[in-house]
């Protein structure tokens, strides 16, 4: 006998509610399943006791997320850096270890140490030589005041790479505003995607999701589970379709349910094939076409694991599409942390995002200040 067999005298009935999900998506609500309700009739005067099972209760990812969310900012930037910083520590440690004095060979040794902090080779060359100027100017000679003098000079150059670079986000003051993640594979722009919409959405924007990448197996069905996830809408297209469809369909649902942002996932095959870039040349021009007075987001995610192939692939991919901006992803899982600067220094393109772990939350605006006080504040109060 079923637990609820007893109750049974009289046929049950079943009704089948379903709510319908408005095409016009005015209420902004996802889409709800049918519910099956089954309505019991006991015989009065007939109840009895019923031990339900006991559920555990489960911490859910929402409830952890939240307490993230309440994390200070600056104390995430300190912890998704905390190989980049350690790695940066040691090396500096090591050098100044062998400091004797101020001559060529210390310069010498200071370039190759900015090489092996992944600062990039011409980013290196050019520090070392105006690290020359300074010492000579500041007459620093002690092991102390050079190495003051070299690390307020790192900061610098981190923090005025910002001062004439545009590193935030344009948005249409009516309309939809597409913001289209290119790179190659492997690099996170799917979960960056995620990451984005939700940290939109919870800004108040109303997010669409495009899942242009139609090629790469799984594509698709990853960007639905991040809109199922955050309950955001998603655009697909058949296995194998035109990318750019997609885009113009995506672009059609975020204008008819007055989105106030599209995200478009594009594919990711080797940055120098012609076909792959051919498919973003002809997304923009479906894009302008249907929002021409609209601004648009190009942005380009690149993995920071990857260090200096992640400065070669960003050199690809802005000579053959408008780039508006980077997105350094796995900071947190990498001591390359330091490929910011030669991004920055020798591609001129700005750093919008930084993303510093798996969870939803973990992803974050750039700030140049908060990024060099945070890679080089022991070392600043080492050398003072």
């Amino acid at each position: 006998m079923g637990l609820f067999d007893f109750f049974k005298k009289k046929p049950t009935k079943t009704i089948a509610v379903e709510i319908l999900y408005p095409s016009s998506w005015e209420n902004g609500m996802p889409p709800v399943k049918v519910v099956a309700i089954e309505i019991l009739q006991p015989t009065p005067g007939k109840a009895v006791d019923i031990a339900l099972p006991k559920v555990d209760t489960l911490e859910t990812e929402t409830e952890t997320e939240t307490e993230t969310e309440t994390e200070n900012a600056s104390e995430k930037l300190d912890t998704g850096l905390k190989k980049t910083k350690k790695t940066w520590s040691e090396r500096w440690n090591a050098f100044m270890a062998n400091f004797r004095s101020v001559d060529e060979d210390f310069f010498d040794d200071l370039e190759e140490t900015l090489i092996g902090a992944d600062v990039g080779a011409q980013t290196a060359m050019q520090l070392t030589d105006e690290l020359r100027d300074e010492v000579k100017l500041q007459n620093a000679k002690s092991k102390q005041d050079v190495s003051k003098v070299i690390v307020d000079k790192l900061v610098d150059l981190y923090r005025s790479q910002g001062v004439n670079e545009d590193a935030s986000m344009h948005f249409a003051p009516e309309g939809p505003t597409v913001i289209l993640l290119v790179g190659v594979n492997g690099v996170g722009k799917t979960t960056t995607i995620g990451k984005l919409s939700a940290y939109y959405k919870n800004a108040g924007k109303k997010v669409v999701l495009a899942a242009a990448d139609t090629f790469r197996a799984g594509a698709t069905e990853q960007l639905v589970a991040w809109g199922e996830r955050n309950d955001i809408p998603v655009v697909t297209g058949s296995s194998k379709a035109d990318p750019a469809s997609v885009v113009f369909d995506g672009v059609k649902t975020a204008i008819d349910t007055q989105a106030d942002i599209l995200f478009v996932d594009t594919a990711g095959r080797l940055q120098n094939n012609v076909n792959l870039m051919q498919e973003l040349s002809k997304m923009k021009r479906i894009i302008t076409r249907e929002l021409p007075n609209e601004p648009q987001e190009v942005l380009l995610t690149l993995d920071a694991t990857t260090g200096q192939n992640a400065v070669q692939q960003a050199k690809l991919f802005k000579d053959s599409t408008d780039v508006t901006g980077i997105v350094l992803t796995k900071l947190d899982g990498t001591a390359k942390g330091g490929i910011i600067l030669p991004i920055r220094n020798e591609l001129h393109l700005p750093v919008k995002w930084v993303g510093l772990g798996e969870k939803v939350t973990d992803i974050q605006p750039f700030e140049a200040n908060d990024f060099a006080k945070s890679l080089f504040g022991s070392l600043l109060t080492e050398s003072k």
